[in-house]
């Protein structure tokens, strides 16, 4: 049987994380979160004193990626955070990155959640969930986030940011923020976490019905 590949995909604090978490502890699926992949590229960036714009930079960074760079303690920074959307605009990051994406999956099957997972690493996936709320929502919550970690931020700062990454997230040429042809959608700017879960998996398991594919029931989240 073809490992079971769920994408979940969203723009940034729409709350994407949490549910592919929870969808992949349900499933009993591994779980990547392949915007750390971005964070960790643009935090190479960043030490190195280059600037994440540069396109060379930032795809050498990315072909020197490894596994101890995902487990830094420092790529949720808003410094990182921008940098990551920046270097992921880059054509030679996006390349370096893929494979490392599909070998994950393939391997035994996961929950991947980013922005062009159901569109780009894996468009013939069974079930894409497209995980958004409105950009007011989004901005509260990062703000809120920033300030549980102990950080200084202001909530007029942080709409500006995320308005400005999801614009180029969005615009950029190569793999744009957008919900693939088939993606399940999920609004949850009026939903807290669990409402957003149980949400989820309804989707979830209609899908895997509609398309005959066993273990639907067995989703414990």
């Amino acid at each position: 049987m073809t490992p079971l590949i769920i994408c979940v995909d969203g723009p940034a604090a729409a709350g994407k994380g949490t549910l592919a978490r929870a969808l992949a502890q349900g499933f009993g699926l591994p779980y990547l979160d392949t915007g750390l992949l971005y964070r960790a590229v643009g935090a190479r960036v960043l030490d190195g004193g280059a600037d994440p714009r540069d396109a060379l930079a930032a795809t050498v960074a990315a072909e020197a990626l490894t596994a101890a760079d995902l487990a830094r303690t420092d790529l949720r920074r808003a410094e990182v955070d921008r940098a990551a959307s920046t270097v992921a605009a880059v054509p030679g990051v996006r390349a370096a990155l893929l494979e490392f994406q599909r070998r994950f999956g393939r391997s035994q099957g996961a929950v991947l959640d980013g922005r062009d997972i159901g569109t780009v690493v894996f468009p013939d996936a069974p079930v894409k969930l497209f995980v958004t709320a409105s950009a007011e929502a989004r901005a509260e919550r990062r703000w809120r986030e920033r300030v549980a970690r102990g950080e200084a931020a202001e909530l007029d700062a942080v709409r500006a940011e995320m308005a400005e990454r999801d614009a180029r997230d969005a615009g950029r040429a190569t793999a744009p923020l957008k919900p693939a042809e088939d993606a399940l959608l999920l609004d949850t700017t009026a939903l807290d976490a669990a409402a957003a879960l149980e949400a989820a998996v309804r989707l979830v398991r209609g899908r895997l019905r509609s398309l005959g594919i066993p273990g639907a029931e067995s989703l414990s989240a």
